[in-house]
């Protein structure tokens, strides 16, 4: 038996479904990773894979970079967790409130769904009004009146648990739909949206989309609420909302601002960021709140980050998503390829993706096909068709190439797929 496949057995003895996230169970099970670094990750099986999920995007620089683990033993030593104010956390917010002009005050929190349901409580104390408004498909982490699709009368929790109640209040909108913006009214505390989604796949916002959301905020008296958990340092230094010259009210982060550890942070408008506790009434507080090390790896990582970089990295996801898509044109496959900086999704499907019910138009059953030829080549995808697959510094030119090598072979058989495993 192989190793990772004893190891599922144990698992499914101590956790549900044998994961501790459900992203991460895939049939017939997930592989288990003993070390990881650069681009590659090593299994338990001594399998050897060109990741393409890197953490689900905060690894910007790759797997255990060199000068973030040497800031995180430095910092180990002086003490993993204080329970008090420090140095390290100020630094990191000055970093932040330089590249987001949108940010004038920043409170860290661990996740960046705490920082989504923050962000939203913290709307709600601001306006003094009850009713969300986010965009079907939208997703911002395990926060009870954010965990709705749907529209109209359809829309659901997509969780158990959920009291109807708890919903109520939520409203969804369809992304790139400029028609759907008469539904922000004066009702509404906060519009908030990824400006780019990223958790149905890589969907990008079309022309003036996000302006005409802006304006429609500002006529209603909303606040407006970017999630950039995703983008944010990842398509820019300065996230989407420098890429689309839309300035959001409050933004969320997290992902690569943590540099590798647990990290969330919500942050904005003065008159807004005042309002949250010690200083006003809105509550927020946490025991990891400001954690030293997130402190320290991050900022390690923020400061690496420039427009070299940036540039670096656009130019090798494109030769990468170039090759894939000669890849699946070859094989006949239908597909369309988002992307955005280093972040892509290859939806299989005919015609362009705009929103999450054409997105939902992707064939799940052929990508998770093409997924396992894919990992037999040596190559990991997220496991997921829904998901934003992400490049690094540290992916060189023989990955990309064995990469594409690996699509044209999975590919083919993926052609072949009939809907049986």
């Amino acid at each position: 038996m192989r190793r990772s496949a004893g190891l599922f057995v144990r698992s499914k003895g101590a956790f549900p479904k044998g994961v501790n996230s459900p992203v991460r169970f895939f049939e017939p099970y997930p592989f288990f990773t003993r070390k990881a670094r650069g681009s590659k990750i090593i299994t338990e099986d001594r399998d050897e894979l060109v990741d393409y999920c890197m953490a689900y995007g905060p690894l910007i620089f790759g797997h255990a970079p060199r000068f973030v683990s040497i800031a995180v033993v430095r910092q180990l030593r002086r003490g993993t967790v204080y329970g008090t104010p420090s140095c390290y956390e100020v630094r990191l917010a000055e970093d932040v409130k330089r590249a987001y002009g949108s940010i004038s005050l920043i409170r860290f929190v661990n996740s960046g769904a705490e920082a989504a349901g923050s962000a939203v409580r913290l709307a709600r104390a601001y306006t003094g009004r009850d009713a969300v408004v986010k965009i079907d498909g939208g997703y911002h982490g395990a926060v009870d009146p954010l965990m709705v699709n749907g529209r109209g009368s359809d829309m659901k929790a997509f969780s158990t648990g959920i009291p109807e109640d708890t919903c109520k209040q939520t409203r969804t909108l369809a992304f790139n739909d400029l028609s759907d913006l008469s539904n922000i009214d004066e009702d509404v505390a906060c519009v908030i949206l990824e400006p780019v989604m990223g958790n149905v796949g890589l969907v990008r916002p079309e022309k003036e989309y996000l302006r005409e959301v802006r304006r429609a905020c500002d006529e209603a008296g909303a606040v407006l609420i970017f999630d950039e958990v995703i983008t944010g340092f990842r398509v820019a230094k300065g996230g989407a909302q420098s890429l689309y010259g839309v300035t959001p009210d409050i933004t969320t982060l997290g992902k690569i601002l943590g540099g590798g550890f647990p990290i969330g942070a919500f942050g904005g408008k003065e008159e807004i960021m005042r309002m949250v506790a010690p200083e006003g009434g809105m509550f927020n507080a946490g025991t990891f709140n400001g954690n030293p090390v997130s402190m320290v790896a991050g900022a390690a990582v923020v400061e690496m980050l420039d427009e070299e970089v940036y540039r670096a990295l656009r130019d090798s996801t494109d030769r990468l998503c170039g090759g894939i898509s000669d890849a699946l044109d070859d094989a006949g496959i239908d597909f369309f390829l988002s992307k955005l900086g280093s972040a892509f999704t290859v939806f299989l499907t005919r015609g362009t993706v705009t929103d999450y019910a054409t997105a939902k138009r992707a064939d799940a059953g052929r990508f998770m096909k093409l997924h396992r030829g894919l990992m037999e080549r040596g190559v990991y995808l997220p496991p997921s068709q829904f998901e934003c697959c992400f490049m690094s510094t540290a992916h060189s030119g023989e990955d990309i190439e064995k990469t594409v090598e690996a699509f044209v072979g999975a590919a083919s058989e993926a052609r072949r797929w009939s809907g049986r495993s």
